[in-house]
């Protein structure tokens, strides 16, 4: 029976290659889009794509009719099917902005993370200006849901899916769905029960058919029930549905039915299931929000496919979606039957299990360090991963979900251990596999609800640590003045909440900002306050490295004798703290700055002096790279034969380096180019017991 699997808002079967119905809607629908527009009619271009609504309730297979409509029309449209949900099961709107960023990512076109509703909006709709496409729009709450989506041109196509009209777009004539006609009724109900059972007894088909007011997701389950009961009757089932009490609609007198017959074991997992993130569930998200295992979750998971409780996503991983017609249903059915405190607890199971998970997707990236590895080796089997691709392909497939449960964890406006763990794995899982530029707009994502939080609650700590997360994502992207105005922002909340750690990073990073704009004079200021405040913590390390940003804005105005000065400072702290690599790449600098200010000479001993502290600290691409400084300014001084020897030591230098397959090489370059996300910032300045 497994191999059944249904789709409750429609009435195709998985694997099937048959549409059941609804004839006359597609042939109107197919018309529509033909249809003279009003533009045309008073002679004008049409300004913006035709829109073509289905309308219905949840479960009238709306969505089947409209993948239908774009399966026989696609071939008009040789730039494709561009597919979006506007909601969550439970009826929550995405935002426009998710759905554009998506769209964007499916047409191959990069947008810059952190850009606003109406910027990815208008990037849409400048992709799709050229493009002939058809956009499928499903689960449309609001008119100005798809007000915002639509492309401005009319050689594109959109099909949008809601719950009734969407008021407020032009030239829209929906397509309202009833039930479905008796023939293809009953052809449906006979898909799960083998024909017999219908022809042998038509009339109480019939009868099975009317009482489901020919609902389809309600004769799904109709056809699932009979389906597990082999020897039973069509009319067994119509007499249990008549007896049934009249009120409610057809799918809930069905589905209070088909719930009455599973196992009390099966039926607490069901009505579990309404907590599932996003709807969408997976064997170990059942199993936490059960306590059972994984592979009995999954068991159970599969039987319910079977009844048509469960719709099966095409996915390379066991992944399933909770209907939205039966959402509400269970929503109502776990508010009943399970006391809150033992909803709260499977909720903290779920997103517990969850950043084991996220865990246990990070530590195996993390090859050479023995910890992740012990880590790793100390978790049950059923939550390791066999390689790093099956994490990251796991990360991708569940990724709306793990957003979901992200705005899960935070959404009565907590940010306990739970929701800190969770947020903080999630950042950094994402970071280690995808990078963080690419993980961008979902980090956004994390720290803006984080932000949202601490403001909303005054949480002065908590909205400094998500500021500055989101002004290095800001800077990271090329966005410098609004990564300035949240650094000057996240140093206002650090200093609210007397947080050291959040003020200097913030006057730092204010300095940063401000060095990038070319405003040189106001980073070297920063830098200097963010100095002061790592030496009146006796902060040695950091107040060599700040030395060295202070120099280094001296440099880019000119003022050479100040960055010399303190690129001195940064390397008596340097050597006093015993730091030979820091050491080497600060002679380096201070030997470029001599040569910029005019001293060869000067330029050439500290340049050597530099040589042999990289010779000491190992760091084989920092000698190449002094080595040619050398022969630049050994030829610079009249000395060609010297300054041929040296760019002869950087290449074996540099030959060495990738005959041995070290660092160097384009890859290793790219990967030391990517920015990191701060570690502290990213546990929302919170110390995790996993880390």
């Amino acid at each position: 029976m497994t191999d059944q699997a249904v789709d409750a808002e429609g009435v195709r079967l998985s694997g099937e290659d048959h549409f059941l119905g609804r004839t006359r809607e597609l042939k109107e629908l197919r018309a529509d889009i033909e249809r003279a527009g009003l533009d045309t009619l008073a002679g004008r271009k049409a300004p913006r794509a035709r829109v073509l609504l289905i309308a219905g309730r949840p479960g009238s297979g709306r969505t089947a009719l409209a993948e239908e409509l774009v399966r026989t029309v696609a071939e008009r449209y040789e730039d494709g099917v561009l597919r979006a949900r506007l909601s969550e099961p439970d009826g929550t709107p995405v935002p426009v902005a998710d759905v554009a960023r998506d769209l964007l990512t499916a047409l191959d076109v990069p947008a810059p993370a952190g850009a606003g509703e109406d910027d990815l909006s208008e990037a849409l709709r400048a992709a799709l200006a050229d493009r002939r496409a058809l956009l499928l729009l499903d689960d449309a709450v609001a008119a100005e849901q798809v007000d915002a989506l639509l492309p401005d041109t009319p050689e594109c196509l959109v099909v949008a899916v809601s719950g009734g009209p969407l008021t407020g777009i032009a030239d829209v004539r929906p397509c309202t769905l009833g039930g479905l006609d008796t023939k293809s009724a009953l052809e449906l109900v006979s898909r799960h029960t083998g024909s017999v059972r219908v022809t042998v007894d038509p009339r109480a088909a019939e009868h099975l058919v009317e009482e489901c007011q020919a609902h389809p997701a309600a004769l799904m389950l109709a056809g699932g029930w009979l389906a597990a009961r082999p020897k039973a009757a069509v009319a067994d089932l119509s007499k249990h549905l008549h007896a049934e009490s009249d009120e409610g609609t057809p799918l809930s007198r069905v589905f209070k039915l088909v719930y009455a017959s599973l196992p009390a074991p099966a039926a607490r997992i069901l009505r579990l299931l309404s907590l599932a993130p996003a709807g969408l569930v997976d064997p170990h998200t059942a199993s936490a929000l059960a306590g059972c295992s994984v592979g009995g979750a999954r068991s159970t998971l599969d039987d319910f496919v079977a009844l048509g409780l469960l719709h099966a996503v095409d996915s390379p991983l066991p992944q399933y979606e909770v209907p939205g017609c039966l959402h509400p249903l269970l929503k109502a059915l776990a508010a009943t039957q399970d006391r809150p405190a033992e909803l709260q607890l499977a909720r903290a199971r779920m997103l517990e299990r969850i950043v084991r998970l996220l865990q246990s997707s990070r530590a195996i990236t993390e090859t050479d360090n023995p910890d992740a590895h012990k880590k790793l080796q100390g978790m049950p089997r059923s939550l390791r991963f066999p390689s790093p691709r099956a994490a990251e392909d796991w990360l991708r497939v569940r990724r709306p979900a793990l957003l979901a449960a992200a705005r899960l964890a935070v959404a009565d406006g907590e940010l306990d251990t739970l929701a800190r763990r969770l947020m903080s794995q999630l950042v950094r899982t994402m970071v280690a596999h995808f990078g963080t530029r690419a993980a961008a707009p979902d980090l956004y994502g994390i720290h803006g609800l984080v932000l949202d939080i601490a403001e909303r609650r005054a949480l002065p700590r908590e909205k400094a640590a998500a500021l500055l997360n989101l002004a290095d994502l800001d800077a990271q992207t090329g966005r410098t003045r609004e990564a300035l105005a949240r650094y000057r922002a996240a140093l206002d909340a650090g200093r609210q909440a007397n947080d050291p750690y959040a003020t200097g990073r913030a006057m730092e990073s204010v300095g940063g900002a401000h060095l990038e704009l070319g405003d040189y004079d106001r980073a070297a200021d920063w830098f200097g306050r963010a100095l002061a405040q790592r030496l009146a913590r006796d902060e040695r390390a950091e107040a060599a490295r700040l030395y060295g940003r202070i120099a280094a804005a001296h440099t880019y105005a000119g003022r050479y004798g100040e960055a010399v000065r303190n690129w001195r400072a940064a390397l008596a702290g340097h050597r006093k703290n015993g730091d030979v690599a820091a050491h080497a790449r600060a002679l380096s600098e201070l030997a470029r700055v001599q040569e910029y200010a005019g001293h060869p000479e000067e330029s050439l001993r500290t340049c050597q002096d530099a040589v042999e502290w990289a010779r000491r600290a190992e760091d084989v691409r920092l000698q190449a790279a002094l080595q040619l400084r050398l022969a630049d300014t050994l030829e610079h001084l009249g000395d060609p034969a010297a300054a041929q020897l040296h760019r002869g030591a950087a290449e074996r230098l540099l030959g060495e380096e990738l005959s041995q397959g070290e660092p160097g090489s384009a890859e290793a370059e790219e990967q030391a180019d990517e920015p990191k996300q701060d570690a502290d910032t990213c546990e929302i300045r919170s110390t995790s017991a996993e880390d």
